[in-house]
């Protein structure tokens, strides 16, 4: 496995601890998946945290695995680290056994490991061979994108992955070049997104190459299909109690994930009328108010935190929503009754029936009072 290559800070770690704690630390066993392993600090973390909880680790980086299984050595008797994708997460639990989780983290995005191994080809700043790979044991490079793709099909990718404004000219700039001579180097390929993008455009928005490398890596990897197919699944999963937090780097994962999450926590049955039918409310809630970033603290001390976008949900019991729901509209009628002509006010109203000594005041009226 050789020596670790990089360093690893976990990102909004206390946040997510905070975030899955209700639900890891119910009575009896409970079981935790980490989608994203990587190196295993926030797996580390929350097994350190809640020692009846069972961890699922997946990644599909081999090298990551190695390291995370050598660091999460002490709790052998309670972890399954699996070379898997995320979006094959019910495949694995069934083969595991588990029908059912209790809480998932994803921390999207190219890992620590990745980035700071020169030779993987993530880096612009690194010159390394195009390979761009999380799973270096199948797929295609960046190599074979950047040398096969035609110009339409290039600048699709840079457009709508990496919201690359000079995607076109880019495009074209590669096909030139790839027609004199192959593009091996991520060096060169950088080279060659900064010339092609004006002047005035370099001088803001970070490394001009920034935007093709980050477009590059999501279709080498199809992250973003993988992570459509997953989310939905892995809310599927959640027990009643359960709940998921995600990380996201780049607008892309995050308007996913606010997709999917927004898909469970709306009512899906007719607005006009006044109670929710069975199985039409939300199954989920949501933990915060919109995403959630990273301190100024925290990106100081680790500025790979600086684009994180935080979201969480709780799995909801359909029955204690639907009869809380119930009760609230219950309510909201009689308030409404009181206010209408010839009923009174809602003062006369309740003076009136507290006055009955008879006992014979309704279930509903003593509710409301």
């Amino acid at each position: 496995m050789g020596e670790l290559r990089g360093t690893h800070v976990p990102v909004l770690l206390e946040r997510c601890l905070e975030l899955l704690a209700p639900a890891l630390g119910r009575n009896g066993r409970t079981v935790h998946v980490d989608a994203t392993l990587g190196l295993g600090g926030h797996a580390e973390a929350v097994l350190e945290a809640h020692p009846n909880t069972v961890l699922i680790g997946l990644d599909r980086d081999t090298e990551a695995l190695a390291h995370a299984r050598v660091r999460l050595a002490r709790f052998a008797d309670r972890i399954h680290l699996e070379h898997a994708v995320y979006d094959e997460l019910p495949e694995v639990l069934d083969r595991l056994g588990y029908p059912a989780i209790d809480g998932i983290l994803f921390d999207l995005g190219v890992s620590s490991l990745q980035l700071d191994a020169p030779d993987r080809g993530f880096a612009y700043a690194q010159d390394a061979p195009l390979d761009m790979r999380m799973d270096q044991t199948r797929g295609v490079t960046a190599e074979e994108v950047v040398n096969t793709y035609g110009h339409p099909e290039l600048a699709r990718v840079l457009r709508v992955y990496g919201e690359e404004k000079f995607a076109g000219r880019i495009a074209s700039a590669i096909i030139r070049e790839r027609e004199r001579a192959r593009i091996t180097s991520s060096a060169r390929l950088a080279e060659l997104v900064r010339e092609s993008i004006p002047a005035p455009a370099r001088r803001t928005g970070g490394h001009p190459a920034k935007r093709t490398f980050q477009a590059l890596r999501i279709e080498v990897n199809k992250e973003l299909a993988a992570l459509e197919t997953a989310l939905p699944a892995a809310l599927d999963k959640l027990t009643v109690g359960g709940r998921m937090v995600v990380l996201s780097y780049h607008s892309l994962e995050d308007r996913l994930t606010k997709q999917a999450l927004a898909d469970r926590v709306r009512s899906k049955g007719p607005v006009d009328l006044p109670v929710e039918l069975p199985g039409s409310g939300p199954t989920f809630r949501l933990l915060s108010r919109g995403a959630e970033v990273a301190g100024e603290a925290e990106v100081a001390a680790n500025p790979r935190a600086a684009s994180v976008r935080l979201r969480a949900a709780e799995r909801l019991d359909p029955e204690a929503t639907q009869q809380g729901r119930t009760d609230r509209e219950r309510y909201r009628r009689r308030v409404k009754a009181m206010h209408q002509p010839g009923t009174g006010s809602p003062g006369s109203a309740m003076d009136s029936r507290s006055t009955r000594g008879d006992g014979s005041g309704t279930d509903e009226e003593g509710e409301g009072t």
